[in-house]
């Protein structure tokens, strides 16, 4: 077994006790909506066998099983607006641009999933401070069960006829950004990781005192003992990953950022694929900017 396969099979030790992964997930469809260049699909998905996930698919103009497409996970941000969820994908949030991303995903031909975590929009049903002590209770892991779903929400987009399996990517800001960079730490399906404004370095973010900045999904028991941001992350190389960054965000403290790009080159260049990682830096706060999103866009052409 590999050094990188030893890390993933600790990751997951340390996400906590895990639903037994069924042969096949399944979903009802809800709703299906139709736009000028695409079609929307309102999903119930089950993905973990303890609660529906609501869900929504997009799908381009032009896509079917005879001419499959690429394909992204796109991961909701946080911000502490519990209501919007997986409506970001269509309707946006504060510390995003507009066009929103889910129309520019479907106008480069990808289709997108996006699932509502737990606590999020159609699972608001509970309070994330209720979920994270009621699962630490079990021995589980609220961001372990996070995670989990997100990996089985891509075994269900990979059943549609309209994906592409080869070319499989995920994106999102904030917490979207950590979901993003986790699932494709420890998912070898994920060939491209684009992750926007939460590329945070565990223990500089201690030395500077905003953990706070952080809600309490976040944290994983005993994860700072084991390993660093720098090391789950080089889990991703050789695959494609673009990372963008505030240099006065607190969340990502600029120390720690240079932390994990050198160790990430180097990472890469071992690989002989520098070109397959960059971080990309402006002298801004926790927000996307017109740089962020035109390099992003760059990114998601290779995929």
């Amino acid at each position: 077994m590999s050094k990188e396969d030893d890390l993933r099979n600790l990751l997951w030790e340390l996400l906590g006790e895990i639903p037994p992964v069924e042969p096949m997930t399944s979903g009802i469809l809800q709703e299906t909506i139709v736009h000028d260049n695409f079609r929307q699909e309102e999903w119930l998905l089950d993905l973990n066998g303890e609660q529906e996930v609501t869900a929504t698919l997009l799908i381009p103009d032009g896509i079917d099983e005879h001419s499959p497409a690429p394909a992204i996970i796109y991961n909701h941000a946080h911000g502490s607006r519990y209501e919007i969820g997986r409506k970001e994908m269509l309707e946006g949030r504060p510390a995003l641009l507009e066009p929103h991303w889910g129309g520019i995903l479907c106008n480069m031909g990808i289709v997108v999933l996006c699932i509502d975590m737990w606590a999020f929009g159609g699972r608001a049903n509970e309070t994330e401070s209720s979920l994270f002590k009621r699962m630490l209770w079990a021995g589980q892991v609220l961001w372990g069960r996070m995670v989990f779903d997100n990996i089985r929400a891509l075994d269900w987009m990979l059943s549609r006829p309209e994906v592409d399996a080869q070319r499989i990517g995920t994106m999102g800001i904030s917490l979207g950004s950590t979901m993003a960079w986790w699932h494709a730490a420890l998912d070898e399906r994920i060939k491209l990781c684009i992750d926007i404004c939460c590329l945070t370095d565990f223990d500089s973010l201690v030395a500077n005192g905003n953990l706070d900045g952080h809600a309490i999904y976040y944290y994983v028991p005993k994860l700072r003992l084991h390993t660093t941001t720098a090391e789950i992350n080089a889990l991703i190389a050789p695959r494609m990953h673009l990372s963008c960054a505030g240099l006065q965000d607190i969340l990502t403290p600029p120390e720690g950022l240079d932390i994990i790009d050198s160790h990430l080159k180097k990472t890469y260049a071992e690989y002989g694929a520098t070109d397959s990682w960059h971080l990309y830096r402006e002298d801004v706060g926790h927000l996307e900017t017109e740089g962020m999103r035109e390099i992003c866009i760059e990114w998601l052409a290779k995929l």
